[in-house]
């Protein structure tokens, strides 16, 4: 929660770097793309490294990048160290997320779906205050008033060094796994299941950018909503995410991962339709359900992918959780673009067609029958 609550403060504070700078939607989407790309490139060799050789400590290490980026964030006045500051917090959730993801699997006792479900809606919660702090916190008191969230990333850093130690402690014990049905695979299907699973996230991480980083600008220009209002309507939103997130592990565990797939990704497509063309409560009102619907399908994507590789935890974890910052800072640089050139309600109307993606969970296997 503390460290996604820092990272979502960058897209928070947009609107304020974009008036006080002329900064151009191209310009706010390269900042996220720089944050995101930094992350999900250094992700994947985090996770190698760390299945070859854990590194409990490395969190806090981790949380001291993220740090500091929000000083530097706080004091930049020119784009370029926007730019670094953005590259210094996506580093810090590049070492971060791939061992923080195995220690929740670790501590799940079995449950893996509601341990990875638990692990990122603490973060989805976090992210979700970072735009409401923004708007209580930073906008009334000037960019600067950033560097007060310097005392969560220390706060961070103590708990963190807590976790490692009880990691550190725990991995010196033999470990007990259930045997995996991934293990039963050919190396074929495993690997195509895997790229069926990143053109879900793919897909549901392009239409989330167009969300997390445009939504205020939407509300703002369709509907003249005021900065602190259009926060609020973020912060619903990604409230709504976080309720999803907790939701989709535990009833993944229980009904199967892969029909949590189908719901949450095909399921979503009639609400993503109608968004473009529905007034300012039905806009409020669809954001919520489409972010409920949504955001129950990428623990049950981690814990499904980590099945089929069951030896690889890291890996997978920095896999996934990197291609989903890559591709949504990707996918937020492009629709800055578009946004520019054809008008921020062009990229909703294209981007509410991305959920037929979800047809192609027909072609992962069934591991719960395994």
């Amino acid at each position: 929660m503390l460290n996604d609550m820092m990272q979502s403060l960058l897209a928070g504070i947009y609107p304020i770097l974009k008036s006080s700078y002329a900064l151009d939607f191209g310009q706010i989407g390269l900042m996220t793309l720089t944050f995101q790309v930094t992350a999900s490139l250094l992700q994947p060799l985090v996770g190698i490294y760390t299945d070859k050789h854990p590194q409990p400590y490395s969190l806090a290490v981790a949380m001291g990048s993220t740090l500091a980026g929000l000083i530097l964030l706080a004091y930049s006045t020119q784009y370029a160290m926007m730019l670094a500051a953005c590259a210094l917090i996506g580093l810090g959730s590049a070492v971060f997320h791939p061992e923080a993801s195995r220690i929740a699997r670790m501590a799940s006792g079995g449950r893996h779906g509601l341990a990875q479900s638990l692990f990122q809606v603490g973060g989805n919660f976090g992210t979700a205050l970072g735009p409401l702090l923004a708007a209580f916190i930073v906008l009334p008191n000037g960019q600067k008033s950033v560097a007060w969230f310097c005392a969560a990333a220390l706060l961070a850093m103590l708990v963190l060094w807590q976790v490692g130690s009880w990691y550190s402690g725990r991995r010196k014990s033999p470990a007990h796994h259930s045997p995996s049905a991934g293990l039963t695979l050919p190396r074929k299907k495993v690997l195509l299941s895997l790229a069926v699973l990143g053109l879900l996230v793919f897909s549901k991480y392009i239409y989330l950018a167009s969300l997390t980083n445009y939504y205020t600008f939407y509300l703002m220009e369709k509907f003249g909503v005021d900065i602190r209002g259009s926060q609020l309507m973020l912060f619903v939103f990604l409230g709504a995410v976080a309720a999803g997130t907790v939701i989709g592990g535990p009833v993944g565990d229980r009904i199967g991962r892969k029909v949590v797939i189908w719901i949450s990704i095909l399921g979503v497509l009639p609400f993503t339709l109608i968004l473009p063309y529905a007034n300012l409560f039905w806009t409020a009102v669809l954001s919520v359900i489409i972010g409920l619907v949504i955001a129950s399908a990428f623990s049950a994507i981690i814990v499904f992918a980590q099945e089929l590789v069951p030896s690889r935890i890291g890996l997978i974890a920095g896999l996934f959780f990197g291609f989903a910052f890559g591709i949504a800072g990707i996918g937020a640089a492009v629709l800055g673009e578009v946004a520019d050139s054809m008008g921020i309600e062009f990229v909703y109307r294209i981007c509410s067609f991305l959920p037929v993606a979800g047809i192609l969970t027909v072609f992962l296997p069934n591991l719960e029958r395994r």
